[in-house]
């Protein structure tokens, strides 16, 4: 069994125009100061980090790193969440996705995914150069708006657009293989890989790739009424990114799993600071110890109610006290007689 590392934190949430949010050097510093060991990087944001430059230096990279280690800091995995929901987008979200892409492309779907795919490139590099097992990324979606069954789909329309995210994420897939990095696919509502049966439609389309993985969040499974600790057994072996991150769902009788459009503070699913929701975290670190998941547990702060400094303070200790420190050897040793074939066969009556 592996000890899972950290506590980690994901900076999207966090990053700002405002000090200390606003640089790598100084957001560094906040996290350190938290008690946090590593921190996940979006890499879409130049505040913090240059992915095209990471790519092709690395003494850049040596330097980032270099400078984190200082504070005490490790680089958990870089992020493109933002991009990889751009490798695949539906007509129907067009213009609220062009603002996760250059000005210069926006109004052009084929030209925004062009870039992201060159972006998810960059990132299979610069993490390479990091030396990072594991990346994270969104799958994006072209059958989302068609989750429920009405009206009526036509056949093999579900089909036809696994079909087409395979197609475009197996050439990015394989250069991840090349720079010898995972990418995890966050599994989340709004993309179409959102549960563990999607996850395998797409698997299979892309052969069983080795790199394409999952970053386990169990707040989404919440929000879908899924078994969050079975998800665990059956997909271990693939989930190589964890997010901890903590959420609840109270239906009502006037509102349930669809969420009546609400906010997200008046939805019957809404997503908590950890410990504030219904998520069983000891069920989940001891699953992840009991399968050897040795990648780090990553903050990601999202929360309808409380502050997200405070959420931020609150997440390390949190992380920290549920994290496992496995055991080398079995509790009973002590009581063990050793190897003895002949007394074997005795007990077995055999003998």
């Amino acid at each position: 069994m592996k000890t899972i590392k950290g506590p980690g934190i994901f900076l999207a949430q966090f990053a700002g125009d405002a000090a200390p949010f606003n640089s790598l050097d100084s957001i560094a510093d906040w996290v350190a100061g938290l008690g946090y060991k590593g921190i996940q990087i979006p890499s879409w944001d130049g505040r913090l980090f240059d992915l095209e430059t990471a790519a092709a230096s690395q003494t850049y990279c040596d330097d980032v790193k270099g400078m984190l280690a200082e504070k005490g800091l490790q680089i958990t995995e870089l992020s493109t969440h933002l991009q990889g929901q751009l490798v695949a987008v539906h007509p129907a979200f067009d213009a609220q996705f062009d603002g996760f892409a250059p000005a210069a492309v926006h109004g052009n779907p084929a030209a925004r995914q062009e870039w992201a795919v060159q972006q998810l490139k960059f990132a299979a590099r610069a993490s390479a150069n990091l030396g990072l097992a594991a990346h994270a990324s969104f799958s994006g979606a072209f059958a989302w708006p068609y989750f429920y069954p009405w009206p009526a789909r036509p056949a093999g329309l579900v089909e036809d657009a696994f079909d087409e995210l395979a197609r475009r994420w197996k050439p990015i897939l394989d250069v991840f293989d090349e720079n010898g990095v995972d990418v995890a696919y966050e599994i989340h509502p709004g993309e179409d890989l959102h549960d563990g049966v999607t996850f395998e439609m797409f698997l299979e389309r892309v052969g069983n790739h080795p790199r394409a993985n999952i970053l386990y969040d169990p707040s989404h499974f919440v929000l879908q009424q899924l078994d969050y600790l079975a998800f665990i057994d059956i997909y271990h072996e693939r989930i190589k990114c964890f997010h901890v991150k903590d959420a609840e769902f109270r239906p009502n009788g006037r509102s349930g799993v669809y969420g009546g459009y609400q906010s997200w503070v008046d939805r019957p699913g809404r997503f908590r600071s950890l410990g504030d929701g219904q998520v069983d975290f000891p069920g989940i670190f001891s699953k992840m110890a009991a399968n050897d998941y040795a990648g780090w547990a990553v903050l990601e702060w999202e929360c309808a109610l409380k502050h997200p400094e405070v959420g931020a303070a609150e997440g390390a200790p949190f992380i920290d006290r549920h994290i496992i420190k496995v055991t080398e050897h079995a509790f009973d040793d002590f009581a063990a007689g050793g190897a003895d074939r002949a007394l074997n066969a005795k007990l077995m009556g055999i003998g």
